[in-house]
């Protein structure tokens, strides 16, 4: 499964559950993203956290656009979405 894990407020809320997660489902060859609604210039925080568990390379950020297209305009299609703002996924806010 190709997995996105939201950052605020969702991998924000509990670091360590989610970073354990992160560890298991890859260990089950599962990918990982980190998706995030953020611009990059605000990515510090996301890339000393998250970033370390996933991976920079897996660290998106859409700029305030959909989620969904813009990760498939990059060529990653998600298959399980892990986020507390589903109207950011699919660009209904």
């Amino acid at each position: 499964m190709i997995i996105a894990l939201d950052f605020d407020e969702t991998y924000t809320c509990d670091p360590i559950l989610w970073n354990n997660f992160i560890k298991n489902a890859m260990l089950r060859d599962h990918h990982i993203y980190c998706v995030t609604f953020r611009h990059v210039h605000e990515g510090l925080e996301v890339m000393q956290s998250v970033g370390q568990y996933v991976g920079v390379s897996n660290v998106i950020f859409t700029g305030r656009k959909a989620k969904r297209k813009f990760c498939g305009d990059m060529g990653v299609y998600i298959d399980v979405w892990i986020d507390d703002s589903p109207e950011y996924i699919v660009g209904s806010y």
